[in-house]
């Protein structure tokens, strides 16, 4: 047996006893317990300054609505503030141009050269004497056969034949004129989607009825001279499509379409 003597006799009499009081099991995993113990502290303490930096140094349940009110509040009264001045320099540009335009200057020269071509570029309503003439498909047969030889494409108005009675009617001096009452003008443009029209981006079904001012006679000779009307009328007479012409007091509405300008060009 082996003797020792003093403090460490003593420490090594109360290693054993713990040692016997602990279960096999603890004394087993004693070697990974130190290391778990200085991991998991590492990783609080990185959790604690993962959190203060998010915070900024400021609590992180502080109530900020307070701020964000006042940050609102502030924007709105600079919105108000831009629109009264934007309100007061546009009353600045009206008054000043009222009182260029009240002398005899050249905005008032503009102004009185629009003024009177306001009628001539259709952007007022007309009323006068004139032909309308109204296109229209074939009746359909009650039995929906159609004759030998015959397609559909015989029995329905077409672009050209609504372009045909157009431009006769420019030619014979029209004055103004509409197309299922809305104003064309000479740069109008006229399309067909099958048996539909298409005219300033709406759809029409027909009948189609275009309304012209002007001289009735000479109206009704350009569209006897015209080769596209006449062809139209010969299928009126062979497919029974229909064509009416008549002449009458009409009214013509004013040009309602956007009028923003796409292209131009210098006259030489």
């Amino acid at each position: 047996m082996e003797y020792t003597s003093g403090a460490a006799s003593w420490q090594k009499v109360l290693r054993r006893a713990v040692a016997g009081l602990l279960p096999r099991r603890a004394r087993q995993r004693r070697p990974g317990w130190s290391i778990g113990v200085p991991l998991i502290a590492a990783a609080a303490g990185l959790l604690f300054t993962t959190t203060a930096t998010t915070a900024g140094g400021t609590p992180l349940r502080e109530d900020r609505r307070p701020q964000l009110t006042q940050l609102i509040e502030d924007r709105r009264e600079q919105v108000e503030t831009s629109e009264q001045r934007a309100a007061r320099l546009r009353a600045e540009v009206e008054s000043q141009t009222a009182a260029l335009a009240d002398t005899d200057g050249p905005i008032k020269a503009q102004r009185d050269r629009a003024a009177a071509s306001r009628q001539a570029a259709g952007f007022t309503a007309l009323t006068g004497t004139g032909v309308t003439v109204e296109l229209n498909d074939a009746a359909r047969r009650a039995d929906q056969v159609l004759p030998k030889g015959v397609s559909n494409d015989y029995l329905v108005v077409h672009q050209g034949d609504v372009q045909a009675v157009v431009n006769a009617l420019w030619a014979g001096g029209a004055e103004a004129m509409s197309i299922m009452n809305v104003r064309v003008l000479s740069t109008s443009a006229v399309r067909c989607v099958g048996n539909t029209l298409l005219l300033h981006g709406r759809v029409y079904s027909p009948p189609f009825k275009i309304v012209a001012i002007g001289d009735p006679a000479a109206l009704q000779q350009a569209l006897a001279a015209s080769e596209g009307v006449r062809l139209f009328r010969d299928a009126v007479d062979h497919y029974q499509l229909g064509y009416s012409e008549t002449v009458s007091t009409v009214t013509v509405p004013a040009f309602e379409d956007s009028t923003a300008l796409r292209s131009a060009t210098v006259p030489q």
